[in-house]
């Protein structure tokens, strides 16, 4: 079983701001409260390892579950979020949906597309780690790696907060259930 959980709500998500692989974006105390409840979820788990974005609103997600399961956490630049390039640090509204229905290949200015958000998240969980591993990261990131674990094109993005199971995966194959904390996901 893969558990994957996405950051906390962050002072960006608040603000309507588009993050992309800015680094510096803190939690919001609701943030940490979703951080919190994520690893309540993952307590009753077999977690073995923890491994997360190094951008600073994953790691401290990361944390937080790792503090309270006792696991230590790694960090890698392969589960940052999708880069915007010059679109970050602007207003999400209106890019987001340009983002989604753009053609596989484009990228905002500076920013990475699709495609290669997909083969750099391949790439990752080619190696992943044993089976109880958590990998904690960002919207787009995730939803790709749902994509890829579990065959579908589903453009759903998980909420803040949320755990997401995945059973199987290798190969497209897997099924995936999230386990949502009332009141606190977005």
């Amino acid at each position: 079983m893969l558990y994957l959980v996405r950051h906390g709500e962050s002072t960006w998500n608040v603000a309507g701001l588009l993050q992309g692989c800015t680094a510096h974006v803190p939690l919001t105390a609701r943030g940490r409260a979703q951080a919190r409840a994520a690893a309540d979820v993952l307590s009753a788990e077999p977690v073995r390892a923890i491994v997360s974005s190094d951008q600073r609103r994953a790691a401290d997600t990361a944390a937080v579950i790792g503090a309270r399961l006792g696991v230590p956490v790694a960090t890698t630049a392969a589960l940052r979020e999708q880069c915007h390039g010059a679109w970050e640090g602007g207003p999400a509204a209106g890019r987001a949906a340009v983002l989604a229905d753009a053609d596989p290949d484009w990228a905002p200015p500076g920013g990475e597309s699709a495609r290669a958000l997909a083969a750099r998240v391949a790439t990752f969980l080619a190696g992943c780690g044993p089976d109880g591993t958590v990998l904690v990261s960002h919207g787009e990131t995730l939803r790709t790696a749902l994509a890829l674990l579990t065959g579908t094109d589903d453009r759903t993005v998980p909420p803040n907060g949320a755990v997401t199971s995945v059973v199987g995966g290798q190969g497209g194959r897997g099924r995936a259930a999230r386990h949502d904390r009332a009141g606190l996901l977005a």
